[in-house]
């Protein structure tokens, strides 16, 4: 049997302690979604390496990362992601979009994105899935918590994508494209650590403010996130075993 083959694009810059303690971000998202016998790439699409058009038919799926960027900016490497997830798009391939691969997955369908109207999301955030139960074979609680960490969001997506998960803060938590794209603005591959490292990066880029982190930190002792529901959720997306009516 032919081995199934899945790509990661890598939107993001590893710290040289994500890539010294996990591998970076592509180990993350390997130790979350791989299985065995699969083979799984990486294409830093933010420093400009992307897949060819001819191989992208080999891939049985892809995963879009997050990202310190703005999904709806127009540096040239976001303008040609926004043109490969409209190709993959019509070729119907699986596509899991992540924070900022969920934001540019509403892009690139047609929807906008910009700043959250509500300001930074960080920390154990709780999702409310869609009370038509897409995810019924999994058996998933219609609660679920997630670690979240952005400061955009999608604002609104075509008529031809559904909203199928939201929270207090945020409107469009998942949404979906038929049965090959689902976008989660949310981050299910990280765990507290690798939140806490992005929240001292955050700190020293003046990105946020000292009492906003000691918060954020403090309410992290109370929550932990539904780390097994969000893995079942994302590896029987991507292969194939979940079906999303």
């Amino acid at each position: 049997m032919e081995k199934k083959r899945f790509a990661v694009l890598l939107c993001a810059e590893d710290s040289e302690y994500i890539k010294k303690k996990y591998g970076g971000i592509f180990g993350v998202f390997v130790g979350m979604l791989a299985e065995e016998g699969e083979i799984w790439d990486v294409f830093q699409v933010a420093v400009g390496e992307f897949p060819e058009d001819g191989e992208l038919e080999v891939y049985d799926g892809f995963v879009i990362t997050g990202s310190c960027h703005d999904a709806h900016g127009n540096e040239g490497w976001i303008i040609k992601l926004v043109g490969l997830l409209k190709k993959l798009d019509s070729m119907q391939k699986k596509v899991l979009g992540i924070c900022f691969g969920h934001q540019i997955l509403g892009r690139a369908l047609g929807g906008k994105t910009g700043r959250a109207v509500n300001g930074w999301d960080i920390g154990v955030t709780t999702v409310n899935l869609s009370p038509l139960n897409h995810f019924s074979a999994l058996q998933l609680p219609s609660l679920l918590k997630i670690i979240e960490c952005h400061q955009d969001e999608v604002w609104e997506l075509p008529p031809s994508v559904e909203v199928i998960a939201w929270s207090e803060k945020t409107g469009i938590e998942i949404f979906k494209r038929e049965n090959h794209i689902l976008g989660i603005q949310g981050h299910p591959e990280y765990n507290k650590d690798i939140l806490l490292h992005l929240i001292d990066r955050l700190l020293q880029r003046n990105k946020i403010q000292i009492c906003h982190a000691d918060s954020v930190k403090a309410k992290l002792e109370e929550y932990d996130p539904d780390t097994d529901a969000w893995k079942r959720l994302c590896r029987g997306f991507l292969k194939g075993r979940l079906v999303l009516q």
